[in-house]
């Protein structure tokens, strides 16, 4: 969802960008020419002393633009992935597994599967909680369905047990890779 929020914004900059070049290019005001004001003085006067409504949707479409632009800085901060796993030592104390640390094994572990032609791991969720993303690349002989069960299966309890979680969620895509046509000869 980031990523096409970031499109969107970026079109929207960009069309802004365009337009604003556009009148510094021909060196006119909208509409009314190089020496005309931007806005006329019975503009100014009418919105500037207008009572009721109108600098409350002023000030609400500011606001909610300050809004969007915090909410949107702040997701671009977020950390897309989990850097570390608390796991339970059983004395009482607590360890750090780095996330990329547990992809790698994962992701070890799965692309040596028969079929498995390559795979990658993604480490998300919190640090009590994390969760998998298994990206699996097949072979064109690949039965998807067994390649699926021994990732489902001994890797996925290979990895819980070692990491010392009772439960890890995991979410598993797969892909064929394509293969190449044999010449007859």
């Amino acid at each position: 969802m980031l990523a096409t929020v970031n499109r969107i914004l970026l079109v929207v900059a960009g069309a802004v960008l365009v337009a604003a070049g556009i009148v510094v290019l021909t060196g006119r005001r909208p509409l009314h020419g190089r020496d005309a004001p931007l806005l006329s003085e019975q503009t100014r006067n009418q919105y500037w002393h207008a009572e009721g409504w109108w600098w409350w949707a002023v000030l609400a479409a500011l606001t909610a633009g300050v809004l969007l632009a915090l909410w949107w800085l702040l997701s671009q901060l977020r950390r897309p992935r989990l850097q570390a796993v608390v796991v339970d030592t059983g004395d009482g104390a607590f360890a750090v597994l780095r996330g990329r640390a547990l992809e790698a094994a994962v992701a070890a572990e799965a692309g040596a599967q028969e079929g498995v032609a390559g795979c990658r791991v993604a480490l998300r969720g919190r640090r009590g909680s994390p969760a998998l993303r298994v990206a699996l690349e097949l072979e064109p002989h690949a039965v998807p369905a067994d390649a699926l069960a021994a990732v489902a299966g001994p890797v996925l309890t290979h990895a819980r047990t070692s990491a010392g979680l009772p439960e890890l969620p995991a979410e598993a895509r797969l892909k064929v890779t394509s293969h190449r046509a044999q010449r007859v000869t």
